[in-house]
């Protein structure tokens, strides 16, 4: 994942009118059959548990069958056409949302439940056994060593937003094991060791903040805060939640929230906004999946926001960004929406990668902006799948991560950060599975309460 200094305005609908939380997911225990590996190809129209359970079944494939050949991880990217691209690279935060749909897989009966633990248990030792700082781990890992394959040439540390992306996983798998066989109960006492043994008290470098980077060599010179609103909610969190490691309440107060000027009143497209992160614009989606895989934003409040408020019109406002389609891109609407973080189309034709939102909108649409959006946004969000099924963008490890069709252009590529929050935020909405499991942490619930939330 890019290191972002955007920032967004987020909005809260005042009487809730467009407000999806009300939709029902059909029955699914009707006969719904979905494409097999022999017979792969259904045509539309697909009925919306068909299309969910497909979505959900490929895109397990990037994390399972795609996965680092050594470690058992998620590699950063995989390129059908190209399968040796980037072979050796595993992500850390893409893995704790890898550990995440492996509990999606058994659940899914995609894998037994002996599969997965031992799945994991091998991710879990690579990641025990690879390089780390304080505790915190590096954005990128060799699969073969666990070296650290340096970001960029001052981070060649530990990364503690990617590793609260990974410690979001291993706690939902402590929870999911933890009153299993004995064998389970050790898969889950190492993934709660593993998470508590995080420094996230050395990343404040001493001050009431926290610190995005730290290395050997350089310290903290990148010297990159996070602040909100953006992705970085859950480091803050769990920060507060260790039992080792804590950071102070102010770190969240006088960091995260700006000594409250994170508060907003303004509003787009007449939806009243509730937070600000100055000067960036309404920002990508991942802002609104990524620290909410675990964390549940349904009744999440504290004295600067309610999240789930928060996450739903952030949603409708990229939604209505490309219903009104200020740009005239080529089908541009209410069935092809979604901008977020993704391999983007460049003006030369080349591939590169970005940050779509309203503000950065070169008419790449990224499939997991709107399926990822799920749980805020459900009939949007299967229309959008459905569109993207009939556009033919489904690959071999789900959709493809993202197309521009103003140009008839699709990268035939995919990131693990992009494929994991599809299959989480679908299962969330349908079983709330992931949430239900950190949720019910009693480490997660401590840190909740000495931040002030309520949940």
């Amino acid at each position: 994942m890019k290191k972002l200094g955007y920032i967004l305005l987020i909005i809260f609908f005042s009487c809730g009118s467009n407000d999806e939380s009300t939709y029902q997911e059909p029955d699914d225990s009707v006969d719904d059959e979905i494409p097999t590996d022999d017979d792969p190809v259904v045509t539309n129209p697909l009925t919306d548990i068909q299309i969910m359970n497909l979505t959900q079944r490929t895109t397990f494939k990037y994390f399972w069958d795609f996965a680092g050949a050594n470690s058992g991880a998620a590699k950063e990217r995989y390129h059908p056409n190209d399968p040796s691209n980037s072979q050796n690279v595993i992500t850390t935060g893409g893995s704790g949302f890898g550990l995440m749909a492996i509990l999606v897989g058994i659940e899914r009966n995609y894998i037994s439940r002996t599969e997965g633990a031992e799945r994991l248990t091998q991710i879990l030792n690579f990641f025990e056994g690879a390089d780390r700082f304080h505790g915190a781990w590096s954005h990128w890992l060799d699969d073969n060593s666990g070296a650290i394959i340096p970001f960029s040439s001052q981070d060649n540390g530990g990364d503690i937003v990617e590793t609260a992306f990974f410690a979001q996983g291993l706690i939902c798998v402590k929870e999911y094991f933890k009153n299993g066989t004995s064998e389970e109960q050790v898969l889950a006492s190492q993934a709660d060791t593993l998470w508590k043994s995080v420094e996230w008290d050395w990343y404040t470098n001493n001050q009431n903040k926290l610190l995005w980077h730290w290395s050997p060599s350089n310290g903290f010179a990148i010297n990159l805060e996070l602040s909100g609103y953006n992705e970085t909610l859950i480091a803050f969190i769990l920060g507060a939640a260790s039992p080792y490691h804590a950071i102070s309440p102010d770190v969240y107060h006088q960091g995260w929230a700006s000594n409250s000027s994170i508060v907003s009143t303004e509003s787009q497209y007449s939806i009243p906004l509730i937070l600000d992160h100055a000067g960036s614009g309404t920002g990508p989606l991942f802002w609104a999946h990524y620290s909410y895989l675990g964390l549940n934003p349904t009744n999440l409040n504290d004295q600067y926001a309610n999240y789930w408020n928060l996450n739903v019109n952030h949603t409708n406002i990229n939604y209505q960004h490309c219903v009104s389609n200020p740009h005239n891109y080529t089908d541009y609407g209410v069935d092809c929406w979604g901008l977020t973080a993704s391999y983007t189309r460049n003006s030369d034709g080349s591939v590169g990668y970005t940050a779509h939102e309203p503000e950065n909108d070169n008419g790449t649409i990224s499939p997991t902006a709107a399926i990822s959006s799920m749980p805020y946004t459900p009939e949007k969000s299967l229309a959008a799948m459905h569109y993207f099924y009939g556009k033919d963008l489904m690959g071999p490890a789900g959709f493809y991560d993202a197309f521009n069709p103003q140009y008839n252009w699709v990268t035939e590529r995919y990131l693990a950060i992009d494929q994991g929050p599809q299959i989480i935020m679908i299962e969330n909405h349908r079983t709330g599975l992931l949430w239900n499991l950190f949720m019910q942490n009693d480490d997660v619930q401590n840190g909740l309460n000495i931040l002030g939330f309520t949940y």
